[in-house]
């Protein structure tokens, strides 16, 4: 693909939170079906810099530019308010580390699928009821389910709800917050693997946070390594993991090696 093509496009990208902590002249592109993992250890940057990208946070300096479905590349900082949730709500999906924060805990399973459809447009109930099914299986909760509110769940089948309420209105960026963090090992590989299947078979552009080298191996087609709130090592996720050349990352492949 040429540079014409990019998903999206940051440039210098700047957030200062003071004490030396936040986001310094982060650059990068994003090509269409390509999966960025984004690592480092707590406070080097890499969530404040998922914020950034989903609008959550405003940048201090620097721009990002998304390319809509339409062609057009746009400065989503630029965006009204309205035209920036409409996104949010359509090409655009943000998957929490704690489901509770990316679902409506009141709503049932089904209703917090469907609502993302009437968010933007869908009017038919039967039609809006099928898809929500349709998507329930896909992340593995049962169907009999439907009805019952996120509360009754565990923590595993939360973000699992939580994916297919993102992933109902077929997002064009997918931006992922640690989606295994917290939860028990066998229920990581669970998801982990649904995740890998829902990204290859869906074709997702997926910009992943993650403290986990291993998740950033199995999912991710190239990798950032964070230290300082910048970018201080990028490249292709075997590559970096493999033969890192920052003495930083070395650190961080070896303490998990050592674990």
């Amino acid at each position: 693909m040429t540079r014409d093509d990019a998903l999206l496009s940051v440039r210098d990208l700047a957030l200062d939170y003071g004490n030396g902590r936040g986001v310094r002249d982060v650059s990068f592109r994003l090509w269409p079906g390509e999966v960025l993992g984004i690592v480092g250890e707590s406070g080097s940057g890499k969530t404040t810099l998922l914020k950034l990208l989903g609008g959550q946070l405003a940048p201090d300096a620097g721009t990002i530019h998304y390319r809509m479905a339409g062609g057009d590349m746009v400065d989503l900082n630029d965006l009204s308010e309205a035209r920036r949730r409409h996104l949010g709500r359509t090409e655009l999906a943000f998957v929490h580390q704690n489901p509770r924060d990316g679902l409506r805990l009141a709503v049932t399973a089904g209703g917090n699928v469907g609502e993302r459809l009437m968010a933007d447009g869908a009017r038919h109930y039967g039609r809006i009821r099928a898809a929500a099914l349709d998507w329930l299986e896909r992340v593995e909760i049962e169907a009999g389910r439907v009805d019952d509110r996120p509360t009754t769940f565990s923590g595993g089948m939360q973000q699992r709800l939580q994916i297919a309420r993102n992933l109902v209105s077929g997002p064009r960026l997918v931006l992922m917050d640690e989606p295994t963090g917290g939860l028990d090992v066998s229920v990581q590989a669970r998801l982990l693997d649904l995740l890998r299947g829902l990204v290859a078979d869906l074709g997702l552009t997926v910009v992943i946070v993650t403290h986990d080298l291993g998740v950033a191996r199995l999912l991710a087609h190239r990798l950032m390594v964070m230290q300082g709130g910048r970018v201080i090592e990028s490249g292709l996720t075997d590559q970096v993991l493999d033969d890192p050349r920052e003495p930083y990352t070395q650190l961080l492949v070896s303490s998990v090696l050592a674990a």
